[in-house]
């Protein structure tokens, strides 16, 4: 019988684990992020209207969280990590670089609408794996350093295609956009590669927990009180402004000039990088009250941007950045922590479908909203924001007796 390959299993193992799944997201980002900020620009030279455009972003984003769930269940049934891993961003990867020889906008919006499902079809199985590895090192840690590095990636790779965009003299034209898009096979190729060796040096990233401490309650594996935490996370998307809209607010009102816009979400990622790792480290220590910090901080957010100054909307875009890193952090280690090992992938799966559903119905509520008045999409952001700070505190009281049950 053929020896399975032995793996470090302990902390230094698991967050060597951990910085090599972050590189593999630093460069998956550099591709994807650095893909969607051509992307508009390329399909208007190809001829796509804003209708088009506009219905395959909305359809790209319900696709690639609605479809979570069933991948998740295929994790947990499968337990074929790595092979869904490695599927799902080896397709995801290559449907933006690959933009570059279509000519037909009806094949690019094919392509955009596969990079999106195959995001879906891989997500919930790496947050497995991260859940394992971040076991062994503090959830909240580990899932905020791999999102620190998640977020070096987005930056960068927007960053060095605007200036490649910037230097070449056919920048602005479809030649330079084509040839933006084609360097993304470097990091795309680097990203699967960073895979490879993951999986080489840690074959078994279920070894990283070698017992779960997670109540096992519920029929269907997720407790009552999980139940209540993803719901709350759904409100809480619910009153997220989508940055384009921020940004739509800031040129419209002449707050900010043009140029610094993009300065303003570059400075709000640094920020969710710092935030994921300080509230990452900070749930190891104090629990969920962590947690409890992200839905306080929202309700402040929509009326600092949208009714403020400058001095508020620089403090508003802070905690919009805190917001995001902290989602991608602590709230995915709070339901790591209650989630039986054996459920994982579909709790993973069943959470980001809930949050995608609610973020997708509240942002159509509030840019509706926004066409009559600000202070109406803010009065809906708060209100959204007040139903998950409440859900959310019920829901840590409800865990918190499940905890105590299940060690009983």
């Amino acid at each position: 019988m053929k020896k399975e390959r032995s793996q470090a299993t302990g902390r230094i193992g698991a967050i060597g684990f951990i910085v090599l799944l972050g590189v593999v997201s630093l460069f998956a980002d550099m591709t994807y992020e650095g893909g969607r900020s051509l992307t508009g620009q390329y399909m208007n030279f190809l001829g796509a209207g804003a209708l088009a455009l506009s219905l395959a972003a909305g359809l790209g984003e319900f696709l690639g969280y609605g479809l979570r769930y069933f991948s998740g269940a295929l994790v947990d049934r499968s337990k074929r990590y790595w092979l869904i891993v490695f599927v799902g961003y080896a397709l995801q990867l290559a449907a933006l670089p690959l933009l570059a020889f279509t000519g037909d906008w009806r094949v690019a919006i094919a392509l955009l609408l596969l990079e999106r499902i195959a995001k879906a079809f891989r997500k919930p199985a790496a947050d497995s794996m991260l859940a394992y590895a971040a076991s062994a090192t503090g959830r909240g840690f580990g899932f905020g350093l791999h999102e620190a590095m998640d977020q070096i990636g987005a930056f960068l790779g927007p960053a060095l295609l605007s200036l490649l965009l910037f230097l070449r003299p056919d920048g602005a034209g479809i030649g330079g956009l084509r040839a933006g898009l084609v360097l993304l096979f470097i990091p795309a190729v680097a990203a699967v590669a960073s895979l490879g060796v993951a999986r080489f040096f840690f074959p078994r990233p279920d070894a990283f927990e070698l017992e779960s401490k997670t109540p096992r309650l519920g029929t269907r594996g997720i407790s009552p009180g999980l139940w209540l935490l993803i719901v709350a996370a759904g409100f809480l998307a619910a009153g997220i402004t989508d940055f384009p809209l921020i940004a739509f607010h800031l040129k419209e009102t002449a707050a900010l000039q043009p140029a610094f816009i993009p300065l303003l979400y570059a400075g709000a990622m640094a920020v969710d990088a710092a935030a994921a790792l300080f509230f990452g480290w900070l749930y190891d220590r104090i629990g969920y009250k962590a947690l409890v910090g992200l839905f306080v901080a929202e309700l402040f957010t929509a009326p600092l941007v949208f009714l403020g100054g400058l001095p508020a909307i620089l403090a508003g875009m802070a905690l919009w950045g805190i917001s995001v890193g902290t989602q991608e952090s602590v709230l995915k280690a709070a339901i790591a922590d209650h989630t039986p090992k054996d459920f994982r992938g579909r709790s993973f799966g069943l959470f980001q479908t809930v949050f995608g559903a609610f973020w997708f119905g509240g942002s159509a509520i509030l840019g509706w909203l926004y066409g009559f008045s600000p202070a109406l999409l803010v009065a809906a952001s708060v209100g959204f924001q007040a139903i998950a700070l409440v859900l959310a505190v019920f829901a840590g009281s409800k865990m918190e007796k499940e905890k105590a049950a299940a060690a009983a």
